[in-house]
């Protein structure tokens, strides 16, 4: 028995004897103690778990040529190679952080984005609806964030110094032309889509992605939603129309289809509430939708999309230019859109998003001067006020993007885009000739982009895009290109840096002259914290703009392009807050903008702060939700200090514009509030969800001045006010098939 103690006691010695200690620190690539990763010799069970301070220590038998394999949650594997012999080994180990899309950086220069995906949500579709100012429009709602103008007599999006049509519209990757209703004088149109026909609403007031392009100043990216919940209903009924949809589910929940219809008459509200306008014709819509949706595979999806709307009107108003006479205004319009949309997972990493999209949009014009009794008259220098206009647009776009992953979340996209434009025009003077224009676009780019994630902290996006116009028969190439660092768990700053290219707008294009495209470069930085039901963030940005397009008067008082030796810039500062948290059911946000820009283009004698852009512009948005009454209040105030005005006119003597008269519009103040009742609120499976609403904008009857109207002469001028100071809408809406009270309730409606 001692024999085999002694045996036994002599091998474990030696066995002891021949093991070699492994020991070290496990670090991370900034040199600091990771807690809690295991070390260990691959295939053997030797190892050990780093301390506190990062230590490790271990001895094992193995000999030779090893792999030391090192692992912890959060951060990349490691294996290094080590050759054990009979000396101890001491080594550091320095390990990387795992890139993991719930912990990495998101680049956000110059975008307000909200979707189902991204972590940088500001407004949802709900947001949008119960925004008082925003009367149920997506851009009413974006303009009560910071750098949009609160522009009233015209439709359209005002961004950081650019024009409305600066700014483009894309649903499902595709560009949206004629997205707001047809333009009426000094009345500003509203979008024709519905709020909630999208899942995500991403506002970029700068530095927008390679894969979007001719938008100068500012692009309005939007996705639609998928499938349905369940098979569902609605109506709504208000004072000023009627309208219903009906959207149906399969059973097996990979298909959809839909279609919804809405007539809007303001002759009852226009009774009540009194316009500054004179109408003959009240503004009467039809519009409608339709809808399928099919899920092509796990994860794949087809969608379609299509619209239509028609609408007229006819209105007189005191002339300007002869006093005890009317200006008359009639409108025709018909619009029809279509989109259709496939995204696919390809398989090894790839991806693949293809969208086709064609509008359709006719407007019938008629003005004319006219005796207080309504009699059309022709009066000698005034003939240019009795003319018909008649325009027919047709476009067409398609772009192809495919992606491709490397890693988590390294990504690279390319692809190509085409955009067909015809733009025809037929006018017809007082004394009956017609002058016809054709204009036809073809804009052909290719688009590369990618995102590289160096770190969970530091990230980049990087791309380029190339056009080719065959109007301007040339070409432009636009890099742009995005940095964010997180600065902490919930805050991280940004930059951004691009050229963008825009078109000439077709309504000044008559053929003269050798155009170019108009050209801007941004440059962005932002700072960003987000978390807790709270949301900061500021930004500064400087903008160059050159290329732009200057622009004579003809004898029809139109104006038609000459070159493009205009430039301008714009530089400002803004910021955000956001708060859910701090107040028991109370959601506000508070947006300011400072905006210092100046442009030489059109028919400007030299560069002046445009008459659409405001200096300080800022909102206050509050959404309170009473559980015990079942209601929901919202309010909103909108400031914008005055615009500029201004009257041109070419000096006889030169021949070239000069300014008659300037100055600056009063300050602009507008307060609005709605209260929504819901009354199905608590009682137990409910499938009948029903909304009340009441709404009034400008409810203290504030005076409002956009700017002012010029007689043909200069010697007069009026304000451009509002059509009316306050306006009040009631409605109710019913939901069947579907319980949306858990939603009104999460998101204060």
């Amino acid at each position: 028995m001692a024999r085999w103690l002694l045996l036994i006691s002599f091998f474990i010695t030696g066995n002891v004897a021949a093991q070699v200690s492994i020991s070290g620190k496990v670090l991370d690539n900034k040199k600091r103690p990771i807690r809690g990763a295991s070390v260990n010799v691959k295939d053997s069970y030797d190892g050990a778990t780093s301390d506190s301070t990062g230590n490790y220590v271990f001895r094992t038998s193995e000999k030779d040529s090893q792999l030391l394999v090192v692992k912890i949650m959060g951060y990349r594997t490691v294996e290094t190679p080590v050759v054990i012999g009979s000396a101890d080994i001491i080594l550091d180990l320095i390990m990387k952080e795992e890139i993991n899309e719930l912990k990495a950086v998101v680049i956000t220069a110059g975008t307000f984005e909200a979707s189902d995906k991204k972590k940088v949500t500001v407004l949802d579709p709900i947001d949008i609806v119960t925004t008082a100012s925003g009367n149920g429009d997506v851009t009413g709602a974006l303009k009560t964030l910071p750098g949009a103008q609160q522009v009233g007599e015209k439709e359209g999006l005002f961004v950081r110094g650019g024009t409305a049509a600066e700014t483009k519209t894309f649903i499902d990757g595709t560009l949206v032309n004629n997205f707001f209703y047809s333009s009426v004088p000094n009345i500003s149109q509203r979008g024709r889509f519905s709020p909630f026909i999208f899942k995500g609403t991403v506002f970029s007031t700068g530095g927008c992605s390679a894969l979007y392009g001719q938008a100068l100043s500012s692009a309005l990216i939007l996705e639609s939603i998928d499938l349905p919940e369940q098979t569902s209903a609605n109506l709504s009924l208000s004072v000023i129309g009627v309208g219903g949809g009906y959207q149906h589910l399969a059973k097996n929940n990979k298909y959809s289809f839909g279609a919804s219809y809405n007539y809007t008459d303001l002759r009852l509200a226009f009774a009540v509430i009194k316009q500054r306008q004179e109408y003959d014709k009240v503004p009467i819509y039809h519009s409608g939708d339709a809808n399928f949706r099919i899920k092509t595979s796990k994860t794949g999806m087809l969608k379609y999309y299509g619209y239509f709307s028609t609408n007229q009107l006819k209105f007189y108003v005191n002339s300007l230019d002869t006093l005890g006479y009317k200006d008359g205004f009639a409108q025709q319009n018909f619009n029809m859109y279509h989109n259709l949309s496939w995204k696919e997972n390809l398989g090894r990493k790839w991806k693949m998003q293809l969208g086709l999209s064609y509008t359709n949009n006719k407007d019938n014009i008629e003005s004319g001067l006219y005796t207080q009794d309504k009699k059309e008259v022709l009066l000698q220098g005034l003939e240019f006020k009795d003319f018909k206009l008649d325009m027919t647009g047709n476009y067409f776009n398609t772009k192809l993007v495919l992606e491709r992953k490397f890693g988590r979340l390294n990504t690279i996209r390319f692809g190509s885009e085409y955009n067909f434009s015809e733009d025809l025009t037929d006018y017809t003077s007082y004394n009956n000739q017609h002058f016809k224009q054709n204009i036809k676009e073809n804009v052909n780019a290719f688009f590369t982009e990618s995102d590289f994630y160096i770190t969970n902290n530091i990230a980049a996006k990087v791309g380029a895009r190339l056009e080719h116009s065959s109007f301007l028969d040339k070409f432009n190439f636009a890099p742009r290109i995005s940095l964010a660092y997180k600065t902490g768990k919930y805050s991280q700053a940004s930059l951004a840096y691009g050229i963008f290219y825009q078109n000439p707008e077709s309504k000044y294009l008559t053929g003269t002259g050798f155009l170019n495209f108009s050209k801007a470069t941004h440059y962005i930085a932002q700072y960003q914290k987000t978390g807790n039901g709270q949301t900061f963030r500021t930004e500064i940005f400087y903008k160059q703009y050159q290329d732009l397009l200057k622009t004579a008067t003809g004898g029809n008082q139109q104006q038609s392009a000459l070159n493009n030796t205009g430039y301008g810039d714009a530089r400002g500062f803004e910021f955000f807050w956001r708060d859910k948290k701090t107040f028991k059911n109370l959601d506000y946000w508070i947006s300011y903008s400072y905006l210092d820009t100046k442009r030489d283009y059109l028919n400007y004698p030299y560069a002046i702060q445009p008459d659409f852009a405001a200096t300080h512009t800022a909102s206050v948005v509050l959404k309170k939700f009473v559980s015990k009454w079942k209601t929901g209040f919202n309010a909103a105030y909108n400031f914008a200090s005055g615009r500029p005005y201004f009257f041109i006119r070419n000096n006889p003597s030169t021949d070239k514009p000069e300014f008659m008269d300037q100055g600056k519009t009063p300050t602009y103040n507008n307060v609005s509030m709605s209260v929504n009742y819901i009354p199905s609120i608590g009682k137990q499976n409910a499938k009948t969800f029903v909304v009340y609403v009441l709404s009034v904008s400008n409810i203290f009857n504030i005076n409002q001045i956009y700017g002012y109207q010029y007689s043909y002469n200069g010697y007069r001028k009026q304000a451009t006010v509002p059509p009316s100071k306050m306006f009040v809408y009631i409605g109710a809406f019913f939901s069947f098939g579907v319980d949306r009270t858990e939603d009104a309730i999460n998101n204060n409606l």
